[in-house]
């Protein structure tokens, strides 16, 4: 099944969030605007959006007053992409030129600029406080997370707790905060919506983790760029963390550096594979995966949360 037959009863107001995006990408300079609809064309999940939506279920759910947080969530996640391959000097995103390979650096980082602020100033829509102390939150942190990710860049003695808090700050919490921000926009009482925010958190976490291990596993047709970009930009994930365990493998991975090429760590990658290290990382995601859905347990049956479950199973379980 595709990810969007999930969803697929949201479909006309998923239309109205992506109008929304198209019009909120553009801006009076014909860079910017462009830049930006360069990277909302090139697609994506929109999972955020649809967790925001999802999650309004909870309470009186109308796409009107809800569409805007959607779109600002999406829009703090689209800046990110943006920043991230300025960091790792992407070239390709989602089978495309990044936006700094098209024009610049400089280009790229006042369109994630734009992007940041352009969500602030949606959210201003919403009239619970909540919402807003949420979001800010959730910036600092987003914002927090490039910093270390630049700092972590090539280091190879870095944690297991390290990778875990750079993945909760690249995406569990902004996946967290779609969900406890649609609950609270849609007035979702207490303690239903900080449920709502650790099974966002939980699935964002697992997420993250089957993300890189698709990175050692897909082909480059269906990653959209180069077989194990994560390694050769200096990104330490759970895959090479637990293949480091490995004294010979490890020895082989502390070598590679800025100039290394996809030819040279192809054999890396091929032993990686055959180390055990992508099934003890599965090991760990179905485990974050576990947690997610027994959040959700309390909370009444209903379409959403059904939706909710689905889409968490899915997420955990994407073809490696």
């Amino acid at each position: 099944m595709k990810f969007k037959a999930l969803y697929s009863f949201l479909e006309q107001d998923l239309d109205i969030v992506e109008s929304e995006l198209e019009k909120n990408v553009q801006s009076h300079d014909p860079l910017l605007s462009d830049a930006g609809l360069h990277l909302l064309q090139a697609g994506g999940k929109r999972i955020r959006p649809v967790f925001v939506l999802l999650s309004a279920m909870f309470g009186q759910y109308d796409i009107h007053s809800v569409k805007k947080a959607a779109v600002a969530l999406e829009l703090i996640h689209m800046a990110s992409l943006v920043h991230d391959d300025v960091i790792d000097d992407a070239e390709i995103r989602r089978g495309r030129e990044t936006i700094k390979a098209k024009w610049d650096n400089q280009i790229a980082m006042y369109t994630g600029d734009y992007l940041f602020a352009k969500s602030l100033e949606l959210m201003t829509d919403i009239k619970n406080p909540l919402a807003h102390q949420i979001l800010s939150k959730t910036i600092v942190e987003v914002c927090l997370g490039e910093i270390e990710q630049i700092k972590d860049k090539f280091d190879f003695q870095q944690s297991y707790r390290t990778y875990l808090k750079r993945i909760k700050r690249k995406t569990a919490l902004l996946i967290a905060s779609s969900c406890q921000i649609g609950a609270v926009s849609a007035g979702v009482k207490e303690e239903w919506h900080k449920r709502l925010y650790w099974f966002g958190y939980y699935v964002g976490l697992s997420f993250q983790i089957v993300d890189d291990i698709l990175d050692f596993t897909s082909t480059e047709k269906e990653l959209g760029k180069p077989v194990g970009s994560d390694l050769l930009q200096g990104n330490i994930t759970l895959p090479v963390l637990f293949a480091m365990q490995n004294e010979k493998l490890r020895e082989r991975i502390i070598q590679v550096n800025e100039h290394t090429t996809p030819q040279e760590v192809k054999s890396i990658i091929d032993d990686l594979k055959k180390s055990g290290a992508i099934e003890k990382a599965i090991h760990i995601s179905n485990r974050y995966l576990e947690k997610s859905l027994n959040m959700l347990e309390p909370l009444p049956k209903s379409k959403a949360k059904a939706t909710l479950l689905k889409i968490a199973k899915y997420i955990g379980k994407r073809k490696f």
